[in-house]
């Protein structure tokens, strides 16, 4: 019995057990030092449309640890272009550069600024929170002055055309986040980034970042808003 009970104790100790990560230095260079939680995301290359997601917190000694198993996700249908963040990190040689409609997944570092769904806010997501109806869009038209953004159409005139719906019959929108890309709004570098429910594991995206609506759960009630929580989207390291 007192060895049934050891073994158990050491079984807990383990499940409590996280794992450091390290991220590049330049990420942790422009990381604000009040961001306390990161969603770093990493595919194998730049054309690549699969990629893994992992929960990391940071540590009192300012190191990164892992608060889960890594996640399966998908990213966009041609891959990742840098980028356009409110950090100030320099587009490395050798990469695209992020551009509307490109169907690239932003590489960078990035705020994740809000919480979204088509229903009344679960008790369990703690970030802001809008919940989207049929007048909800998300405006990629260069012209408006409401690109990048999601508007409510009862509330601004339009200018937009071709708008994307905040509530789609697939169901992609069901829950999300919103990833702070392009932040000035700057008509032509890309629009509508979020964090959604993948419509399978072998499916890209037109740009964001998408897993199972299982996984998106578990991101999202892990997400707090004081830990200023950020994306870190990046080609894996050699």
């Amino acid at each position: 019995m007192h060895r049934f009970l050891v073994m158990l104790l050491m079984l807990a100790s383990c499940a409590r057990m996280t794992v450091p990560v390290k991220l590049p230095a330049e990420i942790t260079a422009v990381l604000p030092s009040n961001c306390r939680q990161v969603l770093y995301v990493t595919a194998a290359d730049q054309q690549t449309t699969a990629a893994e997601l992992r929960m990391l917190e940071r540590t009192p000694t300012n190191d990164w640890q892992a608060a889960g198993p890594a996640i399966p996700s998908r990213i966009g249908r041609n891959g990742m272009a840098w980028g356009h963040g409110e950090f100030a990190l320099a587009s490395p040689s050798g990469w695209r550069i992020k551009k509307e409609g490109d169907g690239c997944a932003p590489a960078g570092v990035f705020r994740i600024t809000q919480a979204f769904g088509d229903g009344q806010q679960p008790g369990w997501i703690k970030l802001p929170y809008l919940q989207c109806t049929k007048h909800h869009w998300g405006i990629d038209d260069v012209r408006s002055k409401h690109y990048n953004q999601i508007v409510d159409d009862r509330t601004v005139a339009c200018d937009w055309t071709g708008p994307e719906t905040m509530v789609p019959s697939i169901g992609c929108y069901k829950l999300g986040a919103v990833i702070a890309h392009n932040p000035r709004n700057t008509p032509g570098l890309g629009s509508c980034i979020f964090m959604h429910i993948w419509q399978g594991e072998n499916v890209p995206t037109a740009g964001c970042t998408a897993m199972s609506e299982a996984n998106l759960r578990k991101v999202l009630a892990w997400l707090e808003p004081h830990a200023n929580p950020c994306l870190v989207q990046l080609v894996q390291q050699p």
